[in-house]
């Protein structure tokens, strides 16, 4: 039977677990510490630590849940890492460089069933969801990976936008959270994570309530929604209208902008029709959101979609500027490796298929 990862823990979770079996309070300060700040890679390393309580960690949990199995590195500095998980299923996490620091892209689910119909890391329906420990272990991996440059780099942002819809996986999602902003640990501030959903309305809601300080981002990418139901089967059953009143209850409770991401789709959603007709959808909240225009990389299992013409993105980027809407088209990472999400683990499996 596989192993906890220790990561998964928040540190009054494990000042709780080793409190239970006899340890005092202050040792799992000492264990937070040797695991996020020192990075030690085992147990053993953690040499102040009395014995007794490295055999009971090592006896319950483990460091190493996930293996690199693939790491591709673009031009731009951009790293793609595919890992292994105890279980055999793959994941992907993505590094990416800004001038602003280092910001890794994780991953929540092991596939994805929200079912967007351009979307590559719904080729394989949802088979679980991560764990907590998963989803922190994959922010310590790349820490480990930056350590061993030697650059004094630290990971300084997180965007929750990988494989698998993160509040469909909420509960550990919120212990992620919680693990990453704590500040005897990685100390990540708040401000600097993004979660992305593609609308849970009534996880909207409940995360709204829980007034942790991390942005919100809305995977809308239609305006109407005849179009969005057509791209996202989601829609069905969550539409536009109750999504709005959800995102008008989140801006009430949280002084936070959001953000709307809106991939541009050639001929389908990139029109200066959608483009006034989003500008309608927001009006009333213009003021408190932006909208993130994304170019799309196109995915072999979904040949029906190409990245919209340079001049439609244009002149849809024009059309909400002139109504007053902020936005902005999304700098491109790595866009010479597998770039979409789920496409390197899509290759992965077919090889593997293969052999």
């Amino acid at each position: 039977m596989s192993k906890q990862s220790i990561y998964g823990l928040t540190l009054n979770q494990l000042t709780e677990w080793l409190l239970e079996r006899g340890h005092k309070k202050s040792r799992a300060l000492q264990v937070w510490n040797w695991l996020y700040r020192k990075r030690v890679t085992g147990f053993s390393d953690m040499t102040d630590v009395n014995q007794e309580c490295v055999q009971l960690l090592t006896d319950h949990f483990t460091v190493h849940s996930l293996s690199e199995q693939v790491k591709q590195e673009a031009a731009d500095g951009t790293i793609k890492f595919l890992f292994r998980l105890q279980d055999g299923n793959l994941i992907e996490t993505v590094m990416m460089r800004h001038k602003y620091g280092i910001s890794v892209c994780v991953t929540t689910q092991v596939g994805c069933n929200i079912g967007c119909s351009f979307c590559a890391s719904g080729l394989l329906a949802k088979s679980r969801d991560l764990t907590s420990g998963e989803i922190v272990e994959q922010i310590m991996n790349v820490q480990l990976h930056l350590d061993k440059i030697g650059q004094g780099e630290i990971v300084s942002h997180v965007v929750v936008m990988g494989i698998g819809e993160p509040f469909d996986n909420f509960v550990n999602l919120m212990d992620f959270l919680n693990v990453v902003i704590d500040h005897k640990g990685l100390a990540i501030a708040a401000r600097r994570i993004t979660v992305s959903t593609s609308g849970i309305i009534n996880k909207i809601y409940e995360f709204t309530d829980t007034k942790i300080p991390v942005n919100l981002a809305i995977s809308l990418h239609a305006p109407n929604n005849e179009l969005r139901t057509r791209i996202m089967k989601i829609n069905r059953a969550m539409p536009i209208e109750k999504l709005m009143e959800s995102l008008k209850y989140y801006l009430a409770k949280n002084n936070r902008r959001i953000t709307i991401e809106y991939i541009l789709l050639k001929d389908v959603n990139d029109h200066k029709e959608e483009a006034e007709q989003l500008a309608d959808l927001l009006s009333d909240i213009k003021d408190q959101l932006y909208v993130n225009l994304i170019p799309y990389n196109p995915v072999d299992e979904h040949s029906q979609y190409q990245r919209s013409e340079k001049e439609s993105v244009l002149s849809f980027y024009d059309t909400l500027k002139k109504r007053g809407v902020n936005c902005k088209i999304r700098q491109e990472h790595g866009t010479d490796i597998d770039a979409a999400c789920g496409q390197l683990r899509s290759k992965q499996l077919k090889k593997e298929k293969v052999h």
